[in-house]
């Protein structure tokens, strides 16, 4: 069979597959299941054109990673075929264990695990099941590998993950702010002391790179409407999740069963490759789906906010440098109460108060550092006469009220 494919991409063009096992891995269901994942989860309700998946990410980070290897060998740097089919395999299979609405599912349906660790345990699996092709893939990606600047390629300030999907989320979206000259920043690449670095005529275009995400932070993965969303999302799976302790029936497909009636925690996945298994059948139609049906259940706060989120009848959101007034969050409190018919406990579903945070860049360790003329190397907030980066190196926190609109 031939395994040498071409895959149309609209961001890139063409995204060439050499390998057998990198084809043969994306032929795998466990890669294949990224294709109903959505990338941005709730930010369609926003940007209508966001329906772009993971599967999409994946392969346009891929097609970056040779790029980048192609770059970096032109340089004089020794990588071989294997390194290079490594890494490869490393960034195509780095956001594996991604379940639907990723973020959202984190913080309600699986307990205290991460879509990394899951990422972890199932590359191990895809390595049992590939007779150990994948060992030096796992190195790399878990920083195990002496060459750090490959794990640094996978992830870092300066990533190809980074760098596909402020592209990719870019062009979906359709906000230009967040287009980066990732051919460029490609070219700037370089080693030195066995780590990542760019050449010094590259600054101007990583300053814009850490601005663009700064930009598309505010403008689209905190837009208050994606925040809304998410927040809706993440209330109607914590108040299922608690119907379902208290022995509720509540339909759901089988894979998301399995997570809403038991209490899966991150030993039980280590322990018990059954979770896993359900876990890697576990997309957003499950999830939807599930909603849908909700949205006539016997319990009315759980139905309330299903019918909501299905009419896009979002939270009101607002968002500020200081925390919500006390006294107009008790007001908003009481009228819920009067206006659901719901107790002090249950009235969190329709007003609630939370923070959120962007850090564009994080300095320190897994900085970004130029290469100088000279050769020093130097961290790019110290090398640039631009003050905003310094800015960029700190954490904005924000506070946000949410309430259901009408009170």
């Amino acid at each position: 069979m031939n395994k040498k494919k071409i895959i149309n991409d609209p961001v890139y063009g063409f995204i060439s597959i050499h390998s057998g096992l990198i084809f043969d891995l994306i032929e795998h269901p466990y890669f294949q299941r990224l294709r109903h994942i959505k990338q941005l989860g709730m930010t369609s309700l926003v940007y209508p054109g966001a329906l772009h998946t993971r599967f999409h990410h994946a392969l346009g980070a891929l097609h970056l990673m040779e790029l980048a290897i192609e770059t970096l060998r032109g340089k004089g740097h020794e990588i071989t075929p294997a390194e290079e089919e490594a890494a490869m395999v490393a960034i195509l299979l780095h956001d594996i264990g991604h379940g639907p609405f990723s973020h959202a599912l984190e913080h309600t349906i699986v307990e205290g695990i991460s879509h990394e660790h899951i990422s972890t345990l199932l590359m191990a699996d895809l390595n049992k099941q590939f007779e150990g092709k994948l060992s030096l893939a796992i190195e790399i990606f878990n920083n195990r590998y002496h060459k750090i600047f490959l794990h640094q390629l996978v992830s870092g300030q300066l990533d190809l993950d980074r760098m596909d999907y402020l592209n990719r989320d870019s062009f979906f979206t359709g906000v230009s702010e967040g287009i980066i000259g990732f051919d460029r920043i490609i070219k700037m690449l370089n080693i030195a002391n066995g780590q990542i670095v760019i050449e010094e005529k590259g600054i101007y275009s990583i300053e814009k790179f850490l601005i663009a995400r700064r930009l598309m932070y505010w403008q689209v993965y905190l837009h208050k409407a994606a925040v809304a969303a998410e927040m809706l999302l993440v209330k109607i799976l914590q108040r299922a999740k608690l119907l379902a302790s208290r022995g509720v029936a509540l339909f759901a497909t089988p894979n998301f069963a399995h997570f809403l009636n038991k209490s899966v925690t991150k030993a039980d996945f280590e322990g018990n490759p059954e979770h896993l298994q359900y876990f890697s059948a576990l997309d957003d139609f499950d999830i939807y789906t599930s909603i849908k049906v909700w949205a006539s259940a016997d319990d009315k706060i759980l139905s309330q906010l299903c019918r909501n989120l299905i009419s896009r009848n979002l939270y009101h959101v607002e968002i500020s440098n200081d925390e919500p007034d006390t006294h107009r969050v008790e007001k908003l409190i009481r009228a819920a109460m009067v206006n659901f018919d719901v107790n002090r406990e249950e009235v969190s579903y329709f007003v609630f108060t939370d923070t959120i945070k962007n850090k564009a860049y994080k300095g320190g360790d897994g900085n970004i550092n130029l290469l100088m003329k000279d050769g020093t190397i130097k961290d790019i907030a110290a090398a640039s006469d631009n003050s905003n980066l310094e800015a960029l190196a700190k954490t904005v926190k924000k506070h946000i009220l949410c309430h259901i609109k009408g009170l």
